[in-house]
């Protein structure tokens, strides 16, 4: 049985649903099973930080720490506090509970310890401004919390 070639208009349409479909279905992929935005995201105020987790299932209160661009993160009062709800650490990564600069107030970072992040083939340490900027922020660097003697290592502005 002979059948007549399709026109173009059918099969730009055609064409188009097919496309269209496609990115339907990326755009469902790519939302299902994603974490929130980590510690450390951008933010303005608590209520951009953390979406898509239940702020009340956080071990401490969410705040957007005044840092440059801001600095989603939580009170704590020890490291486990930390990265203990399912999909507040993306990927693995580690935080640390740590005091900010001068500040008696603990608060979750995302960690650059070396401890943290990891060794390189030949077992040194990762390089850890690479580390905190596939990670964390593209213009973030490895560096001190500034907290005395609770000083710890993390990603920041």
């Amino acid at each position: 049985m002979l059948r007549a070639p399709l026109s173009y208009e059918s099969a730009g349409r055609g064409s188009f649903l097919v496309v269209f479909a496609l990115v339907g279905l990326a755009v469902v992929a790519s939302c299902s099973g994603s974490s929130a935005p980590p510690t450390g995201h951008a933010c303005a105020q608590a209520s951009d930080c953390y979406p898509g987790l239940d702020a009340g299932a956080l071990s401490g209160q969410v705040t957007c720490l005044s840092l440059p661009g801001g600095y989603c993160s939580h009170t704590c009062t020890m490291d486990s506090d930390c990265c203990a709800v399912p999909g507040e650490c993306p990927n693995g990564i580690k935080e640390v509970c740590a005091p900010l600069e001068s500040n008696a107030q603990l608060y979750c970072f995302v960690s650059c310890g070396a401890a943290d992040i990891g060794t390189t083939g030949d077992g040194g340490t990762a390089d850890t401004t690479a580390y905190c900027q596939r990670n964390a922020g593209a213009t973030f660097t490895c560096r001190s919390t500034g907290g005395g003697t609770s000083n710890r290592k993390f990603c920041g502005p």
